[in-house]
């Protein structure tokens, strides 16, 4: 485990399994933590070097009252390469991780990026009223603005604990494992509401479509049959980005929101081969 200070005087918490490996580093969804990949951490290690970061909010990184947007999380990404000298990298993001690497694309460029993968995200979670039929299902909406304000208000009342739950169960499909859904709903109890509504709040109101046409590095999608998030947005998204390779785990190989804790194995051999492609 290391840590570091930004700028803005918030610690980070990180792990690197070290190494002379290609450095990958992994950047977990809204509400979760680093833990979400210990899988990873021994699945796709030695033969990279795995480093995971419990982003500003979340695990046991500082809890500030400010910095709860999705540009601010990227710039701490860049302050955590930058801190430990990585001058090139894969990236790899699950859900919201997606957008803050998005979002670091969008403001840094990809210079410093040499594969990307990106699990699970819609290119837009909310859907906007200028949005027409098509462009919602594509985009990958999973509510509405009026949606998105009721969950947020709902997150942040005195039912919070509830409607956190019951957003957690959500991303599972049928009957899914009883330890791995209390592990899941575990990690979000170290995010506060403070922290967790207006990130969610500005997380969801990205809309990173014009983003994907300039991810101008080797990309690999990565959907899930069985996910809350449809597949289709997830062809959008390769199909948005040029070249793109995309792998939709069918349901009887991961049925949720979280391929990589759900079935590793296959998680992890899909990510492999996909990195250890030849230039």
């Amino acid at each position: 485990m290391g840590n570091l200070t930004t700028n803005d005087g918030t610690e980070l918490v990180y792990r690197d399994s070290g190494g002379d490996g290609f450095p990958l580093v992994m950047l977990h969804g809204w509400g979760q933590t680093q833990e979400m990949f210990h899988h990873q951490l021994d699945g796709l290690s030695p033969a990279r070097r795995v480093i995971t970061l419990d982003q500003r909010g979340h695990g046991v990184s500082g809890k500030p009252h400010h910095g709860y947007r999705i540009a601010r999380l990227a710039r701490d990404v860049l302050e955590l390469v930058d801190h430990l000298g990585l001058e090139r990298f894969d990236a790899l993001g699950w859900s919201m991780g997606v957008s803050v690497w998005w979002s670091f694309i969008d403001q840094y460029g990809t210079a410093r990026i040499r594969r990307f993968v990106a699990v699970d995200q819609p290119a837009a979670v909310a859907a906007v009223p200028w949005m027409t039929s098509e462009e919602q299902q594509d985009s990958g909406a999973l509510f509405d603005v009026t949606g998105l304000l009721e969950l947020g208000a709902g997150l942040a009342g005195p039912d919070g604990e509830r409607v956190r739950q019951d957003f957690v169960r959500s991303m599972f499909s049928g009957d899914p494992d009883p330890g791995m859904l209390a592990f899941v709903a575990e990690q979000i109890t170290a995010t506060p509401p403070y922290a967790a509504v207006p990130l969610l709040f500005d997380h969801c109101a990205q809309d990173w479509r014009d983003v994907l046409p300039r991810v101008d590095v080797p990309t690999l999608v990565l959907g899930c049959d069985g996910s809350h998030v449809n597949p289709r947005s997830q062809y959008f998204v390769a199909g948005r980005i040029p070249d793109a390779q995309i792998h939709v785990f069918p349901a009887d190989v991961a049925s949720s929101h979280f391929p990589f804790l759900e079935n590793p194995a296959a998680f992890n051999a899909v990510v492999e081969k996909f990195l250890a492609q030849a230039p």
